[in-house]
């Protein structure tokens, strides 16, 4: 059974493997994520994976029958690519501009087999529909500190799961790790899904 590595610090990422049967154990890229510029959102998610994948794939503390996982997630509103909000104004001026519309959250996955050094790589999107929220539940929701730490200033499985009215595609993705797309990495790179399951 291979190692399974997962290159993030996301907590959720990790929670969402580990109820999935799985047992990662987590190396933090430490990517810069400012050096992708100019592409569009879902390229921009899957340039980052791979970006992290990569850099935990090289380190000599990988497992050598390590299988890294890398993940990026973005919002896309507008055609622009939303990651975490520099400060709390900036989280507030995302709200008022999400409120009551629609985006879509494109999350990038890049897995490295380290043992043959082979990668498979995809980009799930889920439409994700906000609430109308009012100003002052978007300051409420700001104070908390939650919307600063994650990728379009929400969580769907957190504080922010009152002001999401709805999705299309994969809740888990939303989430940061869509569950059936990474199944579908795991057997593009000849291993069986179940065996990656905790005994």
């Amino acid at each position: 059974m291979p190692t399974f590595v997962l290159a993030s610090a996301s907590p959720a990422r990790l929670t969402t493997l580990r109820n999935a049967g799985l047992d990662p154990q987590v190396i933090v890229s430490g990517v810069d994520e400012s050096q992708v510029v100019g592409v569009p959102p879902a390229e921009l998610a899957l340039r980052l994976a791979e970006l992290k994948c990569a850099a935990v794939a090289a380190r000599d503390d990988v497992p050598a029958d390590g299988l890294v996982l890398g993940c990026d997630s973005v919002l896309e509103l507008d055609g622009e690519a939303l990651g975490k909000p520099h400060d709390p104004d900036e989280a507030v001026r995302r709200w008022q501009a999400m409120r009551g519309r629609s985006g879509v959250l494109h999350t990038g996955h890049c897995l490295r087999d380290a043992a043959g050094g082979r990668q498979a790589a995809a980009t799930a999107s889920t439409v994700v529909h906000f609430a109308d929220v009012t100003d002052e539940e978007i300051t409420a929701y700001v104070a908390t500190g939650e919307p600063l730490h994650v990728a379009g200033a929400f969580t769907v499985d957190g504080l922010g799961g009152g002001f999401v009215t709805g999705i299309e595609g994969d809740h888990h993705n939303v989430v940061g790790v869509s569950l059936p797309l990474l199944r579908g990495l795991v057997r593009e790179l000849g291993h069986r899904w179940t065996d990656l399951w905790a005994r």
